[in-house]
């Protein structure tokens, strides 16, 4: 397979600094080594720009924190995306979640026609936390807690326009290991009628069945994309996050989801974000977060 590297350095969208590095943190962890043990061709495109925080106005007119140099960054990299081939397969690396608002709209327009719309995708979210928040909603103004929101066309017209016409449609999405839900957030996750497995459904349920029956949901779409936030992961496993939730997914309830989704052979494309090396101990992190995407692409036990 020929696996795309792309760093998105961007903490703009988080209210704590250092997820800038977690793209240098994941390459550190031997990201590429890692594939190419696997098998892969793979290519590292670099970073895409990104401006430093303490260059900017923090507060935009609209009242949404760096609105402006966040969606020049979604930007550059949905045009980054969209102009890769068909048959590639990127990897994003964060910086904060709101770098995919450009992922995803980018990977559902790679190798379409210009102007031609986008390709219908799946969005398997792997986090502790919904981000589906509106401008409206937030209680913060942080735009890493509404990225979700924003592809399916809801909140600020600029972010919800990255698509350029394509939106994400709620009932192709799957949310799995949510435990940190914002009240407002509740209602809209209801009226747009988004599957979510919250960590209760995984302790009832079980990973197995809850992959079996996210793959079942998303049956119709083209392409599969997999954002994995690493605070989906419990506190003890990764550590380096921003906004830790205690009570994650374990280490291998972690690998078992991604082997199962190797094994649908259903993934297109995957973001790894929110990986922060201030916080962390070691680059555990980063190494665990290089490890579930390994899994994801091929590696097994026996």
């Amino acid at each position: 397979m020929n696996v795309t590297i792309l760093g998105i350095p961007m903490d703009l969208g988080a209210g704590r600094r250092g997820v800038d590095m977690g793209a240098s943190a994941l390459r550190n962890a031997h990201l590429a080594q890692t594939l190419r043990d696997l098998g892969h061709h793979v290519t590292d495109l670099g970073d895409v720009p990104v401006a430093l925080p303490e260059t900017l106005d923090k507060h935009a007119a609209s009242g949404l924190v760096f609105l402006d140099p966040i969606l020049d960054a979604c930007r550059a990299t949905a045009e980054r995306l969209a102009a890769l081939p068909q048959g590639s397969f990127p990897v994003t690396l964060g910086g904060d979640h709101s770098v995919s608002m450009g992922t995803v709209s980018g990977n559902a327009r790679r190798g379409q026609p210009a102007g031609g719309g986008g390709a219908r995708t799946g969005l398997l979210w792997v986090d502790a936390h919904s981000d589906y928040n509106t401008p409206q909603s937030s209680p913060s103004g942080n735009i890493h807690g509404m990225p979700v929101a924003h592809l399916t066309g809801l909140g600020d017209p600029g972010l919800a326009a990255l698509g350029g016409g394509w939106t994400l449609r709620p009932e192709d999405i799957v949310m799995v290991g949510i435990r940190s839900v914002d009240a407002s957030e509740r209602g809209l996750l209801r009226e747009a009628g988004i599957k979510a497995y919250t960590m209760k459904d995984v302790d009832q349920l079980g990973i197995t069945r809850i992959t079996e029956e996210a793959l079942e949901r998303l049956s119709g779409v083209e392409r599969l994309h997999v954002s994995f936030d690493a605070d989906a992961l419990d506190p003890s496993v990764c550590p380096g996050v921003g906004t830790p939730v205690p009570g994650g997914l374990t280490y291998r309830e972690g690998h078992l989801l991604m082997e199962l989704l190797s094994e649908s052979g259903r993934v297109t494309s995957l973001d790894i974000v929110e990986v922060n090396p201030v916080l962390d101990t070691r680059n555990q992190t980063a190494e665990v977060m290089v490890s579930m995407a390994a899994s994801l692409l091929g590696q097994r036990i026996l």
